[in-house]
């Protein structure tokens, strides 16, 4: 039987993974977390499409999204990441990935983990925004305002209202699934 899914992610085996086991899942853990903040701040500008294509490649050039060793990167380290044709070679996102592992840690010592920082956002839980069509599916709210702002007043960059939407949608903080879509039930029982 053909599974209905979200128009977005039909075009490519890549995608359609990515939609069915990850997009809108709730994700609590902290190293996972870290890395969709990373490739969200990498996607800035670029597709989807483009990041999940270079994935693997980011994973091996950012020691696994380890924030603890990221965010000892020496100007080295930054600079053999500038020759990495296999990720994005954007000085600026670069840098930025390792600041944010910084302040990353530091939320973690503070809050405990990242997860219960983050997930304050939504009240700790999922928003269920039944989307009848894709048109529906709102760029920012006023959940990834709050967070934007909060994490911008941390020192966090590229942490912009639609970056922290796109981030929220990937780690299960919305569910922006169609209402058709066979992964929307699943994720809203």
């Amino acid at each position: 039987m053909h599974k209905i899914r979200c128009e977005w992610c039909v075009n490519s085996e890549l995608e359609m993974h990515y939609h069915d086991t990850e997009w809108g899942v709730p994700l609590h853990d902290d190293r996972k977390l870290f890395e969709f903040m990373v490739l969200d701040a990498f996607q800035a500008g670029l597709s989807w499409k483009t990041i999940l294509n270079k994935r693997e490649n980011f994973r091996a050039a950012f020691d696994s999204f380890d924030p603890v060793i990221i965010s000892a990167y020496t100007p080295d380290k930054i600079e053999s990441l500038m020759q990495d044709a296999g990720i994005i070679r954007n000085r600026s996102k670069i840098q930025t990935t390792v600041t944010n592992a910084q302040l990353f840690l530091e939320i973690q010592a503070k809050y405990g983990s990242f997860d219960a920082f983050i997930w304050q956002f939504t009240g700790g839980k999922t928003i269920q925004n039944n989307v009848e069509n894709i048109s529906d599916v709102k760029a920012t709210s006023p959940e990834s305002d709050a967070m934007s702002k909060e994490l911008k007043k941390l020192g966090f960059k590229f942490v912009g209202s639609t970056i922290c939407y796109a981030f929220m949608q990937a780690a299960g903080m919305v569910n922006d699934h169609k209402k058709t879509c066979f992964r929307y039930k699943e994720l809203n029982p």
